[in-house]
């Protein structure tokens, strides 16, 4: 038995046998077949053991298996190489009822890989820990839209943290301490960095021993992504499952373009556009049935013609073999233009970057917002908490970064990071990571619980259940206050030293909740009265608060 839930029934081909969730039964003794219950947006794996030996079957297999439901709906997934002559095919039914039929194909024709064929009766979901995939399906963002959706038109604001080294430097059990946190906190994505990219950092291959690290690509080093490492990702696949049973949404950037992780030059600025586009290809084979973002781009300007080309290649593979066309995007350097690649159909979102000094730049989301053809637009690394000094960045400064970007165009969502839980510390004491990046005194766990890591928490759950689709910013509805307005439907004000605020527009539901953006608690109720003008009260003085207008 599987132990998460997104891991939920794994079929062995050659075998016949089923594990996981739901009734089965193999028709002969030598059936390739096996009938089994798919749940709605629950993963579920096919295995493949191929009969030739390839010279790299990483880099030379292409095979796929296509899945068609009753109702004439084809979903085509990739296989991927899982070591040895192992290859395996990842699955979820985005229906609760009928029948899928699926076959295999390889472009060499494998006699182990080609030509199977089976069924699976898709069923409605029932996980004893429900999240809001597993309820509402995947994310997408709706062509010219702004916002996440779920698959059954759920709007959601993401609200994600940045522990970048998460896949290479953290343990299962130390994943589970995160995910645990955060849920709790309201974070439903965390950005990462797939593999370690540093082309000259070394250390010992631990995950538990100063200055170690996990190693995706062997080659890598040398500026080549050929020789994958199956058990590195064996081990993600672990790590992959506790987030995502905590309804935390892995944001996969394949091979970093910025810092890295300790500024060993970074190998997402050197690997052709050829490897970086297969492995963009290989995670969405491995990680595209479970809840995810593509972050193809990760802090750089890509403006160079190398990287335009590397990553519209990356985009354009996404593209092709992500069935459940899941979010992707490019997350740009503080110095970017931040609007390559603005017309690609492949692209969905841009992210800014705002350095890490403490600044308030809530401008640089406002100008992406104005970019056209329409993107998604967040600012995806504000200043981490206490990195560099303590107080850097600290307690409500990421509360007030949260609204003054969500306000000013950043409306996909929110973003925080903390120094030291992005390069996943081992302990304040761990040599090797550069002092004005890491948090002073701290270790990934204690910067776990810094202070500003409550408020993109609490944004995300006062603004839970709304209408936050096409919700724009606004500066007409107010004298000059931060507001995001969905006409007839709703009106988010921040007022960030709290006091009353005239509403000017007719467009602003009458009925309003006043909330302590410190605590999430709603300190007043009130209704405005029906006349061009009037005020609303946020009762307070000093201190901020959020006035959220609703047509109910």
């Amino acid at each position: 038995m599987m132990t998460y839930q997104h891991r939920s029934i794994v079929v062995l081909l050659l075998f016949a046998v089923c594990l996981g969730v739901g009734d089965f039964g193999a028709r002969d003794a030598n059936a390739t077949e096996v009938v089994t219950g798919c749940q709605q947006w629950q993963e579920v794996e096919l295995e493949f053991t191929a009969e030739k030996e390839a010279t790299n079957p990483y880099t030379d297999v292409e095979a796929w298996v296509d899945f068609t439901h009753d109702d004439g709906t084809v979903i085509r997934r990739q296989m991927f190489w899982d070591g040895g002559q192992t290859f395996r095919v990842r699955f979820a039914s985005p229906l609760s009822s009928g029948r899928w039929h699926w076959k295999s194909a390889d472009g060499g024709e494998d006699s182990g890989l080609h030509g199977k064929t089976g069924s699976f009766a898709a069923v409605q979901s029932k996980v004893d820990a429900p999240t809001a995939f597993t309820q509402h399906g995947f994310w997408s963002v709706p062509k010219n839209g702004r916002n996440l959706v779920h698959a059954d038109g759920t709007a959601r604001l993401l609200c994600a943290d940045t522990a970048w080294a998460l896949p290479w430097r953290a343990t299962v059990d130390q994943v589970k301490t995160y995910a645990k946190d955060r849920h709790a906190k309201g974070y439903n994505a965390v950005l990462l960095m797939t593999v370690q990219p540093d082309l000259k950092t070394k250390g010992p291959r631990s995950r538990t021993e100063a200055e170690g690290f996990d190693v995706g690509f062997e080659d890598l080093p040398q500026g080549t992504l050929t020789k994958l490492n199956p058990e590195y990702f064996q081990t993600f696949d672990q790590l992959v499952d506790v987030l995502t049973s905590h309804g935390i949404a892995p944001v996969y950037q394949p091979v970093f373009h910025g810092y890295g992780w300790k500024g060993g030059g970074t190998a997402g600025n050197v690997v052709s556009a050829e490897d970086y586009a297969r492995y963009c290809r290989y995670l969405v084979a491995r990680y595209g049935a479970r809840p995810a973002i593509w972050l193809v781009g990760g802090d750089g300007p890509a403006e160079k013609a190398s990287i335009v080309e590397q990553l519209d290649a990356a985009g354009t593979e996404i593209e092709k073999w992500d069935a459940y066309q899941q979010p992707t995007g490019i997350h740009y350097s503080p110095h970017a233009k931040n609007r390559t690649h603005q017309e690609k159909a492949w692209l969905d979102f841009q992210w800014c970057q705002t350095g890490h000094g403490g600044e308030h730049v809530a401008e640089r989301v406002a100008d992406m917002w104005r970019n056209r053809p329409v993107k998604a637009v967040a600012n995806g690394e504000p200043t981490y908490e206490n990195i560099g000094r303590t107080g850097n960045g600290a307690g409500w400064w990421q509360g007030h970064e949260a609204w003054c970007n969500l306000t000013a165009g950043g409306t996909m969502g929110v973003v925080y990071g903390a120094g030291s839980l992005w390069q996943w510390r081992l302990d304040a004491n761990e040599p090797g990571h550069a002092n004005w990046c890491t948090a002073p005194g701290a270790g990934w766990r204690e910067a776990l619980d810094f202070e500003g890591s409550k408020y993109p928490g609490i944004a995300a759950k006062i603004l839970e259940g709304l209408p936050l689709a096409n919700m724009e910013p606004n500066w007409d509805c107010t004298y000059g206050r931060r507001g995001l307005l969905v006409p007839g439907k709703l009106f988010v004000l921040y007022l960030p030293e709290g006091g009353n605020s005239a509403i000017l527009c007719k467009d602003v539901p009458r009925s309003y909740r006043v909330y302590d953006p410190k605590t999430g608690k709603v300190m007043a109720e009130g209704t405005l009265e029906d006349k061009e003008t009037a005020q609303a009260k946020s009762d307070s003085s000093g201190e901020p608060r959020v006035l959220v207008f609703t047509a109910n």
